[in-house]
């Protein structure tokens, strides 16, 4: 399973929220959602994430990072992100 697929469900179950109820909010199918879920299917494309981040409470960049992206406001300055990141970096290291 992959993180993204384990923090949905691990939330939605929290929630109390039934697959067929929740794929049904954020419009897909329950057998995509569920595959998603087990980690069968790759994190889906970011408004699909955004949604179901959005239902389940769950911070936009938690849901990113789980899925092993930027979240997309980072992702329209990448060069900068970049930076930040370098600089960052390299003053830890000293």
């Amino acid at each position: 399973m992959s993180d993204f697929g384990k923090l949905m469900r691990q939330r939605r179950e929290s929630a109390q929220i039934p697959l067929n109820h929740f794929a049904a909010r954020i419009g897909i199918s329950p057998a995509y959602w569920s595959r998603i879920e087990r980690g069968l299917e790759k994190p889906p494309l970011n408004p699909l994430i955004e949604s179901a981040a959005n239902e389940l409470g769950i911070p936009l960049d938690d849901a990113f990072v789980a899925a092993g992206r930027l979240p997309p406001d980072m992702q329209e300055n990448l060069a900068m992100v970049v930076a930040v990141f370098r600089n960052r970096r390299v003053e830890s290291a000293a």
